[in-house]
Order: C-alpha cells, then structure tokens, then sequence
C-alpha cells in the first residue's frame, strides 16, 4: 500500500528520522540555553539588558544558530538511534524478507537527509547569518567589548591602481600611523605619498592627511611637494577595521560575495579564511548525506553491545569527521592547501568510507 507514491515503509522511516532529529535538537538546544542562560544572568543583571532583548534580540538568534552548529552529528545520532531499534526488533530483517531491497530502504533515509540538507543550507546562507547581526550586536553590548583593532602593517588597494599602507591604526581615535599612498599606472609607479598619520575626519567626512611629502613621477622627472595638512576621499572607512572577528558571520551569501571580491580587489589577507565559510556553507549541509549513509549501514545489523555499540562507533566517526574538517581548514588558512579541496577533502574521504560500510550492510 502507498500513500501519494510512497509506501507505508517510506512514510514510517521519515516520521521516525525527522521525528527524532527535530526532538534532539529541541533536547540539546533547551539545555544549551539553560547552561548559556546561568553563565550570563550576572552580566544581564549587571548591564541591566532588558528581558525583551535578552529573549528576542538574543536567545531567539542563538537558538537557529546553535541548532545548525549540531545538525550533522544530530543526523548521526538520528539515524542511528531509531535505525538500531529497527534492527533490534527485527523490522529490518522483515523488510529485507518482503522482497524491499537495502538500496530501496535508503530512498526515505536519502529524503529525510535532503529535507534537513536543505533546512541547514538555508539556515547558513540566509537566516542565520541577520540573526548572528542581532545576537553579536546583543553580545557585544550588554556582555563584552567586541571591537579590539589588531591590524599592523595594513595593506590595501582601495581602487584599481591605488595602494593605501598603515603601520598601524587606532581604532580609537581612528588614526592610521605611518601612512602612505601609490598610484600606478599601467603597472608604473606616478604618485607617492608618505605622511606621519591619516586621521578621518567626521566633520567633512575625509582622510586629513598629516606632515607629508608627494613624489610625482613623471617619466624620468619628479617633482617632490611637502606639506602640513591635506584632505582626501578614499575609498576606505573607519568602519572597516571595527569590525569585530564574526563580522563574516553576520552576512547572507550575496553579501558573503560581494565581500570577498570587495576583499580581493583591496589584497586583504583574510580572503582564504573568507572563502573557507564560503565554500562551508555548502559542504556542511551535503556532509548530511554522508552521515545519514554511515549512520544507516552502521546500525542496520545486530551486533554486540546492542544500541551502546552502534551509538558509541557513531560518535565516533561523527567526532572524527569534524576533527578532520578542522585539520583540513588549519592547512587552507596556513596556505599549504586550495580552500575549495580543503573544506570538501573530508566529505570525500568520507564518502569512501561511508560507500564501504555500505557494501558490507546486511541485503
């Protein structure tokens, strides 16, 4: 019997996966906010936040937050936890009798992982990232200070063929120290400024360049200009370097884009730690899939230890599988891997390893 296409079989595993996943979460996400709740109340009350912000502007925006930072190991968990109960009631054994074979069994298991796929990619590239600009505004008011400018040595193309250096900034007094300017042109150094200090100017909304000296450089000409004080529009605010370290976090994938281009046309530094969320925000859903395959040929068998066993050789491949993205992520950033092969190397790795656990499932 089929209800709109599927069989009864189909509807009942999805019940029980997405059932369960979604109560997990709940579970973990309630104790979560519990434990976040009795560590913070101290700076609530000290800051005097409101209770309307602390409910909405913050708990509400770490809830979806914290739901998607666990939704792989929470699939894992998932599958495996209701999939061995299948198998120790023999429910496996009496599908795989009725003629239904393994590889048709994963289709709801493949549905449920698509449906929670989609529910995470969604979260990452949409919704999460506004909420994260609500939670970290919350945070860094009422709890901690979040703007502490370490940038030394600053580099910058703030438009083509103009190349901006501080040795360092004030995000204080928003002042650039050491500042200097070059303009090329056709791969030819033109102009350069160098100056004792930039300091931005809110009342006119300019750079007031201070104690500098201009060579222009005409073919084998120059001619060198001094001064105290010159005023000038570049395309760089103070904005930029107060942005706190989660800055990232707060942007939709649009946005996300824009910014590295915007990163890359600047010659920033951090452009390979942006493209390493860029390309996550795509890899962590599909690693659902993944996870949901390991989980079902994992727990699919009777073995010794019962449930215990399935759950505890879950975890760990779960644990390690999360470990290696880090690794894979640390080797991206130092520069001695690609980004794009760094964040998917262990969905790959692990692509392999969940396709032979699958070949030695019970058919």
């Amino acid at each position: 019997m089929s209800i709109n296409g599927f069989k009864k079989i189909d509807v009942y595993i999805i019940k029980k996966f997405l059932g369960t996943y979604f109560f997990a979460i709940a579970l973990i996400v309630t104790i979560a906010v519990v434990f976040d709740l009795s560590e913070k109340v101290e700076d609530f009350l000290e800051k005097e936040a409101p209770l309307k912000a602390i409910v909405f502007d913050y708990y509400m925006n770490f809830i979806p937050y914290f739901a998607n930072l666990f939704s792989s190991l929470f699939t894992f968990i998932a599958v495996i936890f209701f999939t061995s109960k299948m198998a120790y009631n023999t429910e496996i054994i009496a599908i795989l009798s009725s003629g239904v074979s393994f590889r048709r069994i994963m289709l709801p298991y493949f549905i449920s992982a698509f449906v929670i796929a989609l529910f995470s990619f969604v979260l990452m590239a949409y919704i999460i990232p506004p909420a994260n600009a609500v939670r970290l505004d919350f945070t860094y008011k009422y709890i901690k200070n979040p703007i502490q400018n370490t940038e030394k040595d600053i580099h910058r193309q703030v438009e083509p063929g103009l190349f901006i250096y501080m040795k360092s900034y004030n995000a204080t007094n928003d002042i650039g120290y050491k500042f200097a300017m070059e303009r090329f042109e056709n791969g030819q150094l033109k102009s350069k400024l160098i100056s004792e200090y930039a300091k931005w100017d809110t009342s006119i909304n300019k750079w007031t360049i201070k104690n500098y000296f201009i060579r222009d450089i005409d073919s084998l000409k120059e001619n060198i200009s001094y001064g105290t004080s010159i005023d000038t529009t570049l395309n760089l605010l103070p904005e930029d370097f107060k942005r706190y370290a989660q800055y990232v976090e707060t942007m939709n994938l649009p946005q996300l884009n824009n910014y590295i281009e915007e990163q890359k046309m600047q010659g920033a530094d951090d452009v390979i730690s942006l493209l390493i969320e860029k390309y996550s925000r795509f890899a962590y859903p599909f690693s659902t899939f993944i996870l949901t395959l390991i989980g079902v040929s994992l727990s699919s068998r009777k073995v010794k230890g019962g449930i215990g066993m399935h759950i505890g050789l879950g975890l760990l491949l779960s644990f390690s599988f999360i470990l290696f993205m880090r690794f894979a992520t640390m080797f991206a950033i130092s520069g001695s891997m690609n980004p794009l092969f760094a964040v998917w190397l262990p969905n790959i790795i692990y692509t392999f390893i969940a396709l032979f656990l699958y070949r030695l499932a019970p058919k």
